[in-house]
C-alpha cells in the first residue's frame, strides 16, 4: 500500500502499471472511482480510490483489503 500511495501521490490517479487498474464505470459523469491489484494470490488484495479533485490530485482511499470483499 505504501508503494500505490507513493505512485498516487507522485503520478496522479492514473495507475496503469499496477495490476488489473481499472476505472469503474456507469458510476455517473461527476464519480471517478478507480480500483487496482496490490497482491495477487489466495487471498487477493486490493485498494479502492475515488478522484475528488483531478486537477489538484486530491484522492480518497476508501478501501483496502481483501478482493472478496472488496465494495464493487
Amino acid at each position: 500500500m505504501d508503494a500505490l500511495h507513493l505512485d498516487l501521490e507522485e503520478d496522479g490517479p492514473a495507475q496503469s502499471t499496477w495490476p488489473n487498474y481499472s476505472k469503474f464505470k456507469g458510476l455517473g459523469k461527476n464519480v471517478d472511482k478507480r480500483h487496482c491489484h496490490l497482491l495477487k494470490g489466495k487471498p487477493t488484495y486490493v485498494a479502492c480510490w475515488e478522484v475528488i479533485d483531478k486537477k489538484n490530485k486530491i484522492l480518497e482511499v476508501y478501501y483496502v483489503g481483501t478482493h472478496e470483499k472488496a465494495p464493487y
